[in-house]
């Protein structure tokens, strides 16, 4: 083997170890340049893979694409007069570029590296004496070649600690396809995968995937927004192409939630979070962005009013026959605490006083004068003795121990200053949004106090109380919005709720990560048995094992990958016949063949 053929393997085996070590270390963020047009990078989870529309392991790949082109420094501003008109050119040509593919050639070579480096009969190449199995290798091409090789993938296959063999497989995609009964059958399929592989026995497996947010039953009812549930269905023994997924199919939802969805049950909640997260920031800062106030009178008026309020009760309680003290008050408060609600509304019914003046400054305040002549103005009639509110046992906010401390006329001096105030207001609502998660998750009977006790522990500092919130809050987005769209049943709740409690109390806040949900098919059927599916895919194998080989079909309704430009056709047809989503009218066909080399 020539001397520059041997220097190359080793160059990429070294690159490949690299790249892996700084993954380990966490300090691999973009792609990292091989050569002068191939970069490289790791990607470790699925649904942000860019094979994701096809390929769904759910392991560490490499991703090898052509560099992103750089101009020279002197070329970033071209500037030139045309009648006395200046135009400038400048990098931002460049951005929005995306990824861009290698030639097929290149990729071929890149695999056939990569190949070499795992060969174990060829350990002088890398000066290894055992391989380092590397994750999977995916090289994007440019479709160059006759059959239109989207991508190039090699998978290495281990036999105990031995690397015996490397999969290779070879994505080509066509499309847009109008008319998709000019698809290939299912006997072709197999004929094709038969005589390639030599085999006779074969067996088949199909998936369907549907968009639920996208189904018509519920076009009224979903904003268009970046939340989706997506159902996956796989059975077996397929008998035609695109044929209707069975009823002994296994189905998973793949849910994804973005709050702020002004159609969400939970959006009023949402905007006391989002205001909660306002206060956070202004107390890390020292500088606040106070939302936009819709209320026209001002947040002293509206506090001053709550507390008339109050005393009204106090003296209308008075003129009872039956004097209600505080500690009867207490005991009432206590009582509504523990009461459960069947379901979740925005604001509960028993709303403690503390809870009351967050409610009301909420929608009100806009400067931190406001915040501080509000909390001021409070503890100016608690001092008084005008007014012994109730509050909520167990609630922990500075306010809240003042107004326990008023019950015994042991009141501290309290001084208020603008970040004091911010804390104050704060602690508040982490109380009362608190009470309302606990309130839906227990009264639903989907979980227990001591498994929320992570997300409303309130010993931790405040950035992580309100951390620990906003991600309850995103549970209770998934949850609601499975509740009320799809109506599923208790024990699906009861397992989604599950699943995310014990994704966030050992991951960070990630509004985009998708949570599965196996279900029974017949429960989601009626959400999807008019629509078509947004992916219906195949597999045609062969052989068992590591000897076992793949041959997939696959249609989508949307481009598979995302380095290749496809150009749509125009329809000649009546705009009426067309599908409200031009896209829908449109299909791609991706095809995966796969061959086996094995390292004897």
């Amino acid at each position: 083997m020539g001397s520059a053929v041997l220097q190359s393997v080793r160059s990429f085996h070294s690159f490949l170890l690299g790249l892996c070590d700084q993954e380990k270390k966490g300090t691999l963020k973009d792609p990292v340049l091989f050569e002068d047009d191939v970069q490289v990078y790791i990607v470790d989870e699925v649904n942000k893979s860019p094979l994701r529309a096809f390929w769904k392991e759910n392991a560490s790949v490499f991703i090898a694409e052509m560099a992103s082109p750089k101009e020279n420094e002197d070329d970033l501003e071209d500037t030139f007069n045309n009648d006395n008109e200046t135009r400038k050119v400048t990098s931002s040509n460049l951005e929005d570029v995306g990824p861009l593919p290698l030639s097929v050639m290149k990729a071929r070579q890149l695999v056939s590296w990569y190949t070499l480096a795992h060969n174990p009969h060829m350990s002088q190449m890398t000066n290894c004496i055992v391989p380092t199995t590397f994750p999977s290798l995916w090289v994007r091409c440019d479709a160059s070649d006759s059959e239109g090789t989207v991508w190039f993938g090699a998978e290495p296959i281990k036999t105990g600690k031995e690397i015996a063999s490397m999969i290779f497989h070879i994505v080509t995609c066509s499309g847009p396809i109008v008319d998709k009964n000019s698809f290939t059958t299912l006997e072709s399929l197999k004929t094709t995968h038969k005589d390639r592989h030599l085999c006779s026995a074969i067996s088949t497996k199909g998936y369907a995937q549907y968009d639920l947010f996208g189904a018509s039953i519920l076009e009224n009812t979903i904003m268009d927004s970046q939340s989706n549930i997506m159902v996956d269905l796989a059975w077996n023994n397929v008998v035609k192409t695109l044929e209707a997924p069975s009823h002994s199919s296994v189905a998973t939802l793949n849910i994804k939630m973005e709050p702020g969805d002004q159609r969400s049950p939970v959006y009023q909640i949402y905007k006391e979070l989002e205001f909660l997260l306002v206060l956070a920031e202004g107390l890390k800062t020292g500088e606040t962005g106070w939302p936009e106030v819709l209320e026209e009178k001002s947040a002293v008026e509206v506090v001053k009013e709550l507390i008339e309020d109050l005393k009204n009760q106090i003296t209308a309680s008075q003129h009872q026959p039956k004097r209600i003290d505080t500690e009867k008050l207490r005991s009432d408060a206590a009582a509504v605490e523990s009461t459960i609600h069947s379901s979740f509304t925005p604001e509960r019914g028993d709303l403690d006083f503390a809870e009351q003046l967050w409610t009301r400054m909420r929608e009100t305040v806009s400067s931190y004068r406001d915040v501080v002549d509000c909390l001021m103005l409070v503890i100016q009639h608690l001092k008084c003795k005008d007014i012994q509110p109730w509050i909520h046992r167990g609630s922990n906010s500075s306010l809240s121990k003042l107004i326990q401390q008023s019950y015994q006329s042991a009141m501290p001096a309290v001084y208020i200053n603008g970040l004091t105030a911010i804390r104050m207001l704060l602690e508040i609502g982490l109380d009362k949004l608190r009470r309302d998660y606990i309130n839906y998750f227990i009264g639903q009977e989907l979980t227990t106090l001591n498994y929320l006790d992570y997300f409303v522990n309130s010993t931790v500092n405040l950035e992580e109380q309100v951390l620990r919130l906003h991600k309850l809050h995103h549970m209770l987005e998934l949850v609601v919005s499975c509740s009320a769209f799809l109506t599923l049943t208790h024990e699906n709740l009861f397992a989604l709720t599950q699943s995310c409690s014990r994704y966030y109390k050992d991951n960070p806040l990630d509004e985009q990560h998708v949570f599965q949900l196996p279900v029974n098919p017949m429960a989601i059927k009626a959400f999807h048995e008019n629509e078509n599916p947004i992916m219906w895919r195949m597999e045609i194998i062969s052989g068992h094992g590591q000897k076992e080989l793949k041959t997939i079909w696959q249609v989508n309704t949307k481009p598979p990958v995302d380095h290749i430009t496809f150009t749509t056709p125009d329809l000649q047809t009546d705009d009426a016949t067309l599908s409200n989503d031009c896209e829908e009218a449109f299909y791609y066909n991706t095809v995966i063949n796969c061959s086996q080399a094995h390292f004897s």
